[in-house]
C-alpha cells in the first residue's frame, strides 16, 4: 500500500543496452503456469517453471542459468538463439507493466532479475526493446513490434505443449469474476462441454493474465484498450462506494460522487477500474492511497483510511466484515466484457464466448448487471 505511485526513475541504470547478437531462435520451452493469482503475486509466490524452483511434473523446464535445457523425454530445447520463453514471459509483463518494479511481482521475480531477462533478451535480439531515457519505461518501434510476435510466439507454444483433446480452458480474472453470473456460467459450461475442464484463475494485472499468456480468456471490468484483444461486452453493472462499515456513509441508502469528494479515494493501480477522472474536473477527491490488489483495497477501506467505487458485484463476491457497500445514485455504470487474443483461437474459446453471452442476456435485457 501507498500513498503515491512507485518510482521507476532507478530502473534504467539497472537495464543495460544491448549489444549485437543472433536473432530470435526456437528457445527453451517450459509449460505456461497452472495455477492463480497466488502464483504471481509479490506476497511468497511459487515461480512459473523456468525461474527457478521445482519443476512440477509435466513441465517442460530449463535452468535461468544453464547452457543446455530439457524438452520432455531428453530432447534438447536449447534454441540457436538462447532466448527462452522465459525471455518472452518477461518482455510481455515489462510491455504490459510499463515498469520492471511493477512487472516483478506477477512474474514472481525481484526488480534485478527481470532487470537481467529483459536485457539478455535484447543481447539476443541485437536490438533495443525498451526505451531508457525517459522518466517511465517505453517500448521502442523495435519493441513495440516485437511485442504482438512475442504474443503470438507464447501462443503457439503453449497449444504446441498443451494435450491433444479437451485441455483445459482457463479464464482469468482480476476481481469479481462474472458477478452473479459466474455460478450459472461455470455450470452451463460443465454441462455443455464437460470434455474440456474450465479453470478460474484469479490473477491480479491489468488484463487478468491475457496478455502474458497464462489463460485463454479473461473477464474485465472497464474499457480494453490494449492492442492484440478482442473484447465482447457482455453486460454493464452499476457502481457502488465501499465505505468503512461503521463510518457515517454507511448508513445511507444512496450516495453521489461529488458527496465522496472530501475524502481520500483507494485506488488499485493494477487492476482497478477506478480513477479520479470519474469525477468532474474541480470536483475530485482530495487524495488518494494505491493499492496492488483487491484484498489491500478492502483493509484500507475496512481501516478508515480511505473510500472505494467498485462495481455492484464486489459485495458479493468480495464480501468484508469492515466494508459496506452503498449504491451510487450518479456513477455511470461499468462495462463487464469476455476479452480473448486477436487471431486463431481454440473452438473451445468461441463456444465459451457464444454461452457467456447466452448466460448473461438477461442483463443486457434489464441494462445493467
Amino acid at each position: 500500500m501507498s500513498v503515491h505511485d512507485p518510482d521507476d526513475s532507478g530502473e534504467a541504470g539497472n537495464l543495460p543496452g544491448p549489444v549485437a547478437g543472433p536473432r530470435l531462435g526456437s528457445g527453451r520451452m517450459e509449460t505456461p503456469p497452472d495455477s492463480g493469482a497466488a502464483k504471481f503475486s509479490g506476497s511468497g509466490p511459487t515461480p512459473p517453471p523456468g525461474f527457478g524452483g521445482p519443476a512440477r511434473p509435466g513441465t517442460v523446464e530449463a535452468g535461468a542459468g544453464s547452457a543446455g535445457g530439457r524438452a520432455g523425454g531428453g530432447a534438447s530445447g536449447q534454441g540457436r538463439g538462447g532466448v527462452e520463453v522465459r525471455h518472452l514471459r518477461c518482455f510481455l509483463a515489462v510491455a504490459e507493466e510499463g515498469s520492471v518494479t511493477a512487472a516483478a511481482a506477477p512474474l514472481g521475480l525481484g526488480q534485478p532479475a527481470v532487470s537481467r531477462t529483459l536485457a539478455a533478451l535484447e543481447r539476443e535480439l541485437g536490438v533495443r526493446l525498451v526505451d531508457r531515457s525517459t522518466h517511465h519505461l517505453a517500448l521502442t518501434a523495435e519493441g513495440a513490434a516485437f511485442r504482438v510476435r512475442a504474443r503470438a510466439a507464447l501462443t503457439a507454444f503453449e497449444e504446441a505443449v498443451s494435450p491433444v483433446g479437451g485441455r483445459t480452458l482457463r479464464l482469468g480474472h482480476a476481481w469479481s469474476a462474472a458477478g452473479r453470473f459466474t455460478t450459472p456460467l461455470l455450470r452451463s459450461w460443465r454441462e455443455r462441454r464437460p470434455d474440456v475442464p474450465l479453470e478460474l484463475l484469479r490473477v491480479d494485472d491489468r488484463t487478468a493474465g491475457l496478455l502474458r499468456g497464462v489463460v485463454d480468456l479473461a473477464l474485465l471490468r472497464g474499457p480494453v484498450t490494449e492492442p492484440g484483444l478482442v473484447a465482447v461486452e457482455l453486460y454493464a453493472e452499476p457502481r457502488v462506494a465501499a465505505v468503512p462499515a461503521d463510518g457515517v456513509w454507511a448508513r445511507r441508502a444512496r450516495i453521489a460522487l461529488g458527496e465522496l469528494a472530501g475524502g481520500t479515494l483507494a485506488i488499485n493501480t493494477v487492476s482497478g477500474s477506478t480513477t479520479p477522472e470519474l469525477w468532474p474536473a474541480g470536483a475530485r477527491p482530495v487524495s488518494t492511497l494505491t493499492v496492488g490488489n483487491t484484498d489491500d483495497w478492502l483493509a484500507a477501506i475496512a481501516a478508515g483510511l480511505a473510500f472505494g467505487v467498485t462495481a455492484r458485484a464486489t459485495a458479493a463476491m468480495h464480501a468484508h466484515p469492515g466494508v459496506a457497500f452503498v449504491p451510487l445514485s450518479d456513477a455511470p455504470a461499468l462495462s463487464v466484457s469476455l476479452v480473448r487474443r486477436a487471431g486463431r483461437e481454440r473452438e473451445a474459446v468461441r463456444e465459451f464466448v457464444a454461452l457467456a453471452r447466452e448466460v448473461t442476456a438477461v442483463a443486457r435485457r434489464e441494462g445493467a448487471g
